[in-house]
């Protein structure tokens, strides 16, 4: 029996090149039973026009399933599916039941419901992405990215690419991170007070599992961070929320007592405001005086193209009560989930036994890759390219809001990737949100930020990191309108 060639196309979304797509389709076929050992495939001649592509490409690729035995060749009767192709897993269809379990009762914590927005994926289809921490993949380094790639997975790194490091890291990352990354900081660190994360979100959970109990009152900054409030309620400690002001987090507002301080000192999240040093000083002799750690959020120090960043909250810690958080996420690629935690050997210890008995560690291929990116002066020429764009598509932001007459709440006193923005009193960012989407416009609403069941609704942030520079005085203008045309008082957009 001769497979249909009706039976056979590629998927639209599919990625990759056209033999690889073909070989894809066809595996998937045996390996789901819809193709049968025996079975004849139709000749390349035919699947090639009734795909529309190259008769090469279809041979090539029914040459590399035989090659893996999927297929077998018979002379001048054409391809066929192998007797020894893999077999497809036999299982007894399970009736669909009804689900009995009381999962209100079941479920001994939960993790919905937080403040964490929904991001759209397709983000990069707008016209007017104002969406943060994305990679324009114009500014990305491909090629070097690929060459680190390509050498990671060589004979010479095969140690790295495969073992079981099980709650070790990758030394060269660790070393780079050490000796190059760090005294950027004004940070001194051993590889045994360094730990690689799966990005800085997942050092910020493991931080507050290691440091926090349902006894135990942790603080945080108001606005701060939404997912770090997301991770920390679950952990049922007493949760503090300190509003901000121009300086960031005021020492003299934080409660009598506390255990851990949550802190983003050099580039307060979201409103950018970066910490005067006396303050710094002041919330380390505060912190001193509780007996309280701190945990210091330095998340995107890397974008200080307006001058040198300040020194690191860290740097000036002389009794190792600062845990630091770091990452390349935000720099490299948000994809790419590395960050790192800083912090004395006792503490750094505990997170790695955690760590371990849940993922073991990050792949060592994405560990090696970038260790070769940053290491051989690549991560660097990276940086200071974005650094330029940077720069020029913020002064085009903030001349288009200046001329449009909209109000910026907190801007970087050293760089970052986005503008902080307020709206009039009884607008509704959400809302208005929303309703840009179809002009092609998105923004991040500012609600998610703040603690609180009533938050204020008209606070709203900009980013520049993802959208060409040309674009950004016509969406801002889009955005104008939209909040101008917006009933005051009233929500922009109900539905």
């Amino acid at each position: 029996m001769t497979i249909s060639v009706e039976t056979l196309f590629l998927s639209p979304d599919a990625t990759g090149t056209l033999q690889a797509q073909i070989q894809q389709m066809i595996a998937q076929g045996i390996l789901s039973g819809r193709f049968a050992k025996g079975e004849k495939l139709p000749s390349s001649r035919k699947l090639a026009q009734h795909l529309g592509i190259s008769r090469i490409t279809v041979t090539l690729a029914y040459t590399e399933l035989q090659a893996n035995d999927y297929l077998s060749a018979r002379d001048r009767s054409g391809f066929f599916v192998s007797q020894s192709a893999p077999e497809p897993p036999r299982f007894a269809a399970t009736p669909v039941g009804e689900d009995k379990i009381d999962w209100s009762r079941a479920l001994g914590r939960r993790f919905t419901g937080g403040a964490t927005p929904e991001k759209p994926q397709n983000w990069s289809t707008y016209r007017y992405p104002f969406v943060y921490g994305q990679t324009d993949p114009k500014l990305f380094d491909h090629a070097n990215w690929r060459q680190c790639a390509l050498r990671a997975l060589g004979r010479h790194d095969f140690h790295a690419l495969t073992t079981d490091y099980y709650d070790q890291d990758d030394p060269k990352l660790l070393e780079f991170i050490a000796r190059h990354t760090l005294p950027r900081r004004g940070i001194l660190a051993e590889p045994d007070e360094i730990l690689v994360t799966m990005g800085a979100q997942n050092a910020l959970w493991m931080t507050a599992q290691v440091l926090l109990t349902q006894r135990r009152t942790a603080v945080v900054e108001d606005p701060c961070y939404h997912a770090l409030r997301d991770i920390l309620e679950p952990s049922r400690c007493h949760l503090v929320a300190v509003p901000v002001d121009a300086d960031g987090l005021p020492p003299d507002a934080l409660p009598d007592q506390a255990d851990v301080i949550f802190t983003t000192p050099s580039h307060q999240c979201p409103t950018n405001a970066t910490m005067p040093m006396a303050r710094r000083r002041a919330l380390l002799d505060k912190a001193r005086e509780m007996d309280a750690l701190i945990v210091e959020d330095d998340y995107e120090f890397e974008m200080s193209f307006l001058g040198a960043p300040s020194p690191a909250l860290k740097s000036l810690d002389r009794d190792g009560r600062v845990i630091y958080v770091g990452s390349f996420s935000k720099s490299i690629f948000p994809g790419l989930r590395l960050g790192y935690l800083v912090g004395p050997r006792a503490f750094i210890r505990e997170v790695r036994a955690l760590r371990a008995s849940v993922l073991r560690h990050p792949p060592g291929l994405m560990q090696r890759t970038a260790a070769y990116f940053l290491s051989l002066g690549h991560y660097d020429s990276l940086i200071r390219r974005m650094s330029t764009v940077y720069a020029n598509r913020r002064a085009v932001m903030e001349q288009a809001a200046s001329d449009l007459g909209l109000t910026v709440a907190g801007r970087g006193l050293h760089g970052g990737s986005s503008i902080w923005m307020r709206a009039p009193e009884g607008a509704d960012m959400e809302a208005l949100g929303r309703r840009l989407a179809a002009f092609g416009v998105l923004i991040e609403p500012g609600a998610p930020f703040f603690h609180g069941a009533n938050p204020p609704r008209n606070f709203y942030r900009l980013a520049y990191s993802s959208i060409p520079q040309e674009r950004i005085p016509e969406g801002l203008a889009i955005l104008a309108r939209e909040l101008e045309a917006a009933p005051s008082g009233a929500t922009p957009d109900a539905h």
